[in-house]
């Protein structure tokens, strides 16, 4: 089997978000490993009262959570930093804190806990991808620019043919990051189901209903792609972007 390996864009950002639906950060590079990528969605806050399928604590029931920047104190080996949390005022509390968890259940009512999740807690699959053309295409088609931590993607893609929903076309091909043999290697499986958290503004925590109605009305309800590693290894924002055809 020969595989051909086509140019289609660069890495433009990287996004990691330690605990899910709390502010995501920005990174220079990182490790993708089968669980995601390095340190992505390791800790949770879960609803005491919640026995669905859904049990975490996200932006749906508090938006605010959106503006909590929380941060790996040691990066250089997330699996066993600590992590501490910087609040919308200024404070800086640690992920384990009886005072964020008792913010966090006065936020929504009701009493939460905090879990770790080794693996990640992921809604569905482990890393997420969008090309920086359909970010602005949807921003046009909304009405209001909106930026790539409205989505909560981990990987943007500056696509070399400015075409927006580019990923869309790369459904089940796989992208291999940068030259060297370390890259990460991904598979991409299938569009990215949207809800209400991307209503809010990360900035703000503010509403703006237009933005899922669009996706729904526009792009059914979907925006960006899933995807599962292929190949564990490393991805820098500006490697190059290769296409796996067979």
């Amino acid at each position: 089997m020969i595989e051909e390996f086509v140019e289609v864009g660069v890495v433009k950002e990287l996004y990691r978000f330690p605990v899910k639906s709390m502010r995501g950060e920005s990174l220079a590079e990182i490790r993708g490993f089968w669980h995601g990528l390095d340190g992505d969605r390791r800790y949770a806050f879960v609803c005491s009262d919640n026995r669905s399928g859904f049990p975490w604590l996200t932006g749906r029931q508090v938006p605010q959570m959106l503006q909590y920047t929380p941060r790996y104190t040691q990066p250089d080996d997330v699996a066993e930093s600590p992590v501490e949390v910087e609040m919308p005022d200024g404070r800086i509390l640690p992920i384990h804190s009886p005072e964020l968890n008792q913010e966090l259940a006065d936020a929504y009512g009701k009493p939460v806990n905090l879990i770790k999740i080794d693996r990640g807690a992921f809604d569905s699959q482990v890393i997420s991808v969008m090309s920086a053309a359909s970010v602005a295409e949807l921003g046009k088609m909304i009405g209001t620019a909106v930026t790539p931590l409205r989505f909560r993607q981990n990987i943007i893609i500056e696509p070399f043919d400015d075409q927006p929903f580019v990923e869309e076309r790369w459904l089940d091909s796989s992208l291999v990051f940068g030259d060297s043999s370390d890259g990460l290697r991904i598979r991409l499986n299938r569009r990215i189901l949207r809800c209400v958290m991307i209503n809010i503004d990360p900035e703000t925590s503010e509403k703006e209903t237009a933005v899922l109605k669009t996706v729904a009305q526009a792009r059914n309800n979907c925006a960006g792609v899933h995807s599962s590693t292929e190949r564990a290894g490393m991805i820098r924002v500006g490697d190059v972007v290769k296409l796996v055809r067979i």
